[in-house]
């Protein structure tokens, strides 16, 4: 493997790789990140490659593995260029076929197309599906474009030269200017602008710094850091070593979750690559910039992803958040001073220095710039990554990337920033997807899940469930988030079991409160949300819950009763024969009836009739 010790090798080095590329007659790009993986993409590869093989069109194409393309439910996903061509939910079996007619003669395969929900109609190439259409994929169009596992398909599209041009050309504060100027802010969840961060930590004490990637994604439903460092390793690399060159660090950590093995793998053979090119390590393109980076599993915990609880945990002590006396810029990794940015914030900066920060800043709104990639999951019918320019309507990303309601029931509500975010109503889908307009709403961006909830659902049962992830994960250091946490479930239970009084609103109100202000880290403070938006938006349910011991969505056990409306009852038996408890009667064409004190609602008779006779009492 060669070793490149110039900018002008590296650059060489590029140009014999298009060149290389160029004598294939057509790629083929297969998502090989986890969501495909689940789908057995694997075994679509391995079959892909034998064909290929036994029918002699192996040097006719380049087959590119690649990370996740974002529409993770349509996968095992594979696209063609240059016709743009797009099949989805391939299988090993289609392998045959499409070798002997797409391959050898460009013929479609009807069948393989994606099929719009909206429209039915059947879609030939990828730019023209509309959940794509609608994205602005800045950053997970790389994606498709490398495999993971190839420095050289990465530096092919121009990988490192934004590292080469900073050395070669600018100073260090010259870098941090830059990225002051392109408007970036931290993806992670808090929004703090990137620049300044870079530059309170350039123009701290000490000779000895440390720059560190946070990918200890843990909220529930977000897999967008996953997805990037997964498929993208090395721009992720590189965005760290030109800030490492910016705040004068020789030494990084990527700090990965533990449940994400395939981005552990992925992140320390880049590591491993780029040593052995020459791209890490000491004087690295010729200049006096000497840097590495290692590889660390998380601690398992979501507090973990808490700045301070991260770097005890690199450290090798528990997990556990510390007050920010002083800013970890300042006193972070072992008391050196520290710049810590997500996934995402780390690979926005090579686009931003190969493009310019007027380019950065020309995209999203005043406060909010560039974009925004977001885990769209629930009840619409286009789930997976999303990548947006900040300011996009919520609208826009339930209904014209989502595609809308998923079942037919109208959509209620929108959960933004994972569990430590908040719900908005359907009423204010037209709010854009920036950070401060979301902080308004009493929501947040967070690192960017987001969770579509139709009119089946219950949104104080909603709240009860990010509430009881919260107490589960907190460390448990502080007593504001300890013990505060654990009364407001408490208050919780009670309105979902029935038990709930009027008062218990205004003491959930002023718990609520009190942790804000008190709580030791972002979790505790961030805790309350999903109760306070709920409270905000949807106080009827609250009500309903409380006063007349009902819960309208038909969620909450303890406030429910299922009965069979006799007139859509057909007595066809299907759910008299799905009852699991045996708490369903009846003959044949006779309305049947439910023994309420045999059933333990658990709701599988209204999941299997067809005529809507099963009913919420």
């Amino acid at each position: 493997m060669p070793r490149i010790h110039r900018f002008d090798e590296l650059d060489a080095m590029r140009q014999r790789v298009v060149e290389e590329n160029k004598r294939y007659k057509t790629t083929i790009m297969i998502c090989g990140g986890t969501g495909c993986q689940a789908s057995k993409a694997q075994k679509v590869i391995d079959a892909l490659k034998a064909e290929l093989s036994a029918q002699g069109l192996a040097g006719d194409v380049l087959l590119r593995t690649t990370g996740c393309h974002g529409f993770c439910e349509q996968g095992p996903v594979m696209v063609f260029e240059p016709s743009n061509l797009l099949y989805c939910q391939v299988s090993s079996e289609d392998i045959p076929e499409i070798v002997a007619g797409t391959v050898r003669h460009g013929e479609v395969i009807d069948r393989l197309l994606y099929t719009d929900p909206v429209s039915e109609e059947k879609i030939l190439r990828e730019s023209d599906i509309p959940f794509y259409k609608a994205q602005d994929r800045q950053l997970l169009s790389f994606n498709r474009k490398v495999n993971p596992r190839a420095i050289e398909d990465y530096i092919a599209i121009g990988g490192y030269s934004a590292l080469g041009r900073a050395l070669a050309a600018t100073q260090p504060r010259a870098v941090i200017d830059e990225i002051v100027a392109s408007g970036l802010r931290g993806r992670g969840g808090g929004g703090f602008p990137t620049g300044r961060k870079w530059l309170e930590c350039f123009e701290a004490a000490g000779d000895e710094k440390y720059v560190v990637c946070n990918a200890d994604e843990g909220d529930p439903g977000a897999y967008m850091d996953r997805c990037v460092l997964e498929g993208n390793p090395h721009m992720v690399i590189e965005g760290m070593m030109i800030g490492a060159w910016a705040v004068g660090a020789s030494k990084g950590y990527i700090y990965v979750r533990k449940e994400y093995p395939l981005a552990v793998q992925h992140a320390k053979l880049a590591v491993q690559q780029a040593r052995e090119y020459g791209l890490l390590g000491e004087n690295i393109l010729g200049s006096s910039f000497s840097f590495d980076v290692e590889v660390a599993r998380g601690g398992g915990a979501f507090v973990c992803g808490e700045s301070t609880a991260l770097m005890a945990s690199l450290e090798g002590k528990v997990g556990e958040p510390r007050p920010k006396d002083i800013h970890t810029v300042k006193q972070g990794l072992w008391n050196k001073p520290t710049v810590l940015n997500n996934v995402e914030t780390w690979a926005n900066v090579p686009c931003i220095i190969d493009k310019g920060s007027q380019w950065f800043n020309s995209i999203g709104t005043k406060g909010s710039k560039g974009t925004k990639i977001l885990a769209l999951t629930g009840h619409v019918k286009n789930t997976g990554l999303v990548e947006v320019a900040m300011g996009t309507p919520l609208r826009s990303v339930v209904f014209d990337i989502g595609g809308g309601p998923k079942n037919g029931k109208a959509i209620k509500a929108v959960q933004t920033g994972g569990p430590s975010g908040g719900c908005l109503p359907a009423s204010h889908f037209d709010l854009p997807v920036d950070f401060d307009s979301l902080h308004a709403a009493g929501s947040m961006m967070g690192s960017g899940g987001m969770v579509v909830m139709d009119e089946g659902t219950c949104m104080v049962d909603v709240a009860r469930y990010f509430l009881n992830f919260l107490q589960d994960e907190s460390c448990g250091k502080c007593v504001p988030c300890r013990i505060g946490v654990s009364r407001m479930l408490e208050i919780m239970d009670d309105i979902s079991e029935g038990r709930g009084r009027s008062e218990q609103i205004g003491l959930l109100q002023e718990l609520a409160d009190t942790i804000g202000e008190t709580a030791l880290c972002g979790l505790g403070k961030t805790a309350p949300n999903p109760v306070l938006s709920t409270l905000r938006y949807f106080a009827n349910e609250y009500e309903a819950h409380i006063h007349e011991k009902r819960c309208p969505a038909g969620v909450c056990k303890a406030l429910i009763r299922y009965g069979v409306d006799a007139d859509k009852c057909t007595g066809c038996g299907t759910c008299r024969r799905a009852c699991p408890h045996e708490a369903i009667e009846g003959t044949k064409k006779q309305a049947h009836i439910i023994d309420s004190q045999k059933c333990q609602k658990c709701g599988i008779c209204r999941g299997v009739c067809e005529f809507e006779a099963i009913t919420v009492i």
